[in-house]
């Protein structure tokens, strides 16, 4: 299994498939069940939204194309960072993971989502500015031992995926309709309590 952990020296000497297989190995079965639980409830309806504006057989593969390159690209920031640190390593698939909740954001940023065990829900534009400032603080401080940089590269690049081929393949502007989405009038718009 150590050798499919992404291991920045290790890439550096030849061994780039390292940029792929990390997103299959985790730290342990929780690490697993968490990053599965989440693509389990995510997955499906960005995986339905993509086949019914790019069609069947297209949006199943620009929705796989999707998660696997978010694996190479979640992980080339931290690989530039720690290019040199023979004693970092980096797993799992948190940063595909994240590119698939921000695909989500981007699309329904007015549906609820909240963390597992805490009652309160946001809409999903908030929910998701929230989790990047947060990614971004803790990256800097580089606490945990978790590759927050995987996190916050995964999701931008969500984004950024997603607009790019619904606009090119579908002619279809994400960035108006997300706009045009984000609806708030009252305070009580912004939070939901319970489940």
């Amino acid at each position: 299994m150590s050798r499919l952990i992404f291991h920045p020296p290790a890439v550096k000497q030849g061994n780039g498939y390292r940029l792929f297989t990390y997103g299959v190995v985790h730290a342990d079965y929780t690490h697993l069940i968490f990053n599965m639980f989440t693509l389990y409830f995510f997955g499906p309806n960005i995986e339905r939204t993509f086949k019914s504006v790019l069609g069947q057989t297209s949006g199943s593969a620009f929705f796989i194309l999707l998660y696997l390159s978010a694996l190479l690209v979640s992980i080339i920031p931290t690989y530039f960072k720690k290019k040199d640190n023979a004693s970092y390593y980096s797993l799992g698939a948190s940063g595909a993971v994240s590119a698939i909740i921000f695909a989500f954001v981007l699309i329904n940023p007015m549906n609820y989502m909240g963390v597992l065990f805490i009652p309160i829900m946001l809409p999903a534009f908030l929910f998701g500015l929230i989790f990047i400032i947060i990614s971004m603080s803790l990256d800097k401080k580089q606490l945990g031992g978790i590759n927050h940089s995987a996190h916050i590269t995964g999701g931008l690049y969500g984004i950024i995926y997603t607009i790019a081929i619904f606009f090119v393949f579908a002619d279809t502007n994400l960035i108006n309709s997300f706009i045009s989405q984000i609806k708030i009038n009252t305070i009580s718009d912004l939070f939901y309590f319970g489940f």
